[in-house]
């Protein structure tokens, strides 16, 4: 039996470097960027457990779950944390990190989420990077949302841990990240006796046997289907220009936003602030006394395709998501779910304008 998914050419050392080299150049970065062969999660985890240890003092954004998450990380470490928690319909600032870096000048490292797709928000990282800077302290991004979505730029933000994923705005899988590494990071984690060695999870065995290599030998055999949709999602987006790609994610945000709002039945934007909601995915709050999950439920039941997901947890009572990212940042997509969420509030007996909606939405898409 054939199948292009078998019988592949092995993947090598060359051809993973390339790839890498080709994700530096959608970062704009001179930083070194390695490809982790796994979710995004791995490098998350490594690149907090290489460079936090009982001698640090880091300032903990929370703007979602993913930040709570890195908490939970940090003081497994052995790190002092500090918590800067900012409800999540908004977005953190940069005032708000100075505040804290005032009230803790010890802070030596911060960690922060660009854009939560889960909460829906986004941050601005230049702003809060000029902040980091001042500070000295190391700056760790999980940009897992936003690449592909908004920009993402590491050396100009002053960014020295930035991870990144394929599975959202890039339109690719899983199973495969990538971080791009500081010299100052390298160096800290280094000098951290705790930092993973030997280990899945460990970026110092990358450093010393592939980067300063010359990476010419691989650690292990490569995800090689994984691989090679990175080096897709990236040349799908080299051809059709980074801005162009964004621009269908600022597009496919407003006009969700647009249309929620001119829908009615009680449905809003779960972010109050346009300016502090992430192109990536567009959260909406429903109606008091209407369960989001059975929104959900009933929207997806008119239509199983469509990008539509109940919040995690104690969300799931009060918020909807529209995952409008990678192929799915399209008119259509949009149309698609207002449609049905329309439907859905309807057959609640809730009124709507769907034309309005609709109208509204594509007026709104730029």
């Amino acid at each position: 039996m054939t199948h292009p998914f078998l019988d592949l050419a092995p993947l090598s050392a060359a051809h993973f470097a390339s790839i890498e080299d080709r994700v530096a150049r959608l970062l704009d970065t001179a930083q070194d960027v390695v490809i982790m062969q796994g979710e995004a999660l791995l490098p998350l985890e490594g690149a907090i457990r290489a460079t936090a240890g009982p001698g640090t003092t880091a300032l903990n954004v929370i703007t979602g779950p993913y930040g709570q998450t890195f908490g939970d990380w940090l003081r497994d470490c052995g790190a002092t944390v500090i918590d800067l928690a900012v409800p999540f319909h908004t977005a953190v600032t940069a005032a708000q990190i100075r505040a804290a870096f005032t009230e803790h000048p010890e802070i030596d490292f911060v960690s922060l989420v660009h854009a939560e797709a889960a909460t829906g928000n986004t941050n601005p990282v230049a702003e809060i990077g000029a902040a980091v800077r001042e500070q000295g302290a190391l700056f760790y991004l999980d940009a897992v949302a936003s690449v592909g979505a908004e920009p993402v730029l590491p050396d100009a933000w002053g960014v020295d841990l930035c991870v990144i994923g394929a599975q959202k705005a890039m339109g690719g899988p899983a199973g495969v990240s990538a971080v791009s590494v500081s010299e100052r990071a390298w160096a800290r984690m280094a000098a951290n006796p705790r930092a993973p060695r030997r280990s899945y999870l460990s970026l110092l065995d990358w450093k010393e046997r592939w980067v300063d290599g010359g990476r010419t030998a691989l650690l292990h055999a490569p995800a090689q289907l994984e691989m090679l949709a990175l080096e897709a999602c990236v040349e799908r987006i080299e051809a059709e220009g980074p801005k162009t790609v964004m621009a269908r994610h600022a597009s496919a945000a407003a006009a969700t936003r647009a249309g929620t709002v001119a829908l009615g039945g009680g449905l809003e934007p779960y972010v109050y602030e346009a300016r502090d909601a992430a192109p990536v995915a567009t959260t909406l709050r429903t109606p008091s006394g209407v369960p989001a999950s059975d929104l959900v439920a009933r929207a997806l039941a008119a239509d199983p395709t469509l990008p539509l997901a109940a919040g995690g947890g104690a969300l799931a009572a009060e918020m909807i998501r529209v995952n409008h990212y990678g192929p799915a940042a399209a008119p259509g997509t949009v149309r698609g779910a207002l449609t049905a969420l329309g439907a859905a509030l309807a057959e609640r007996g809730l009124p709507v304008d769907l034309p309005a909606a609709l109208h509204a939405a594509d007026a709104a898409w730029r």
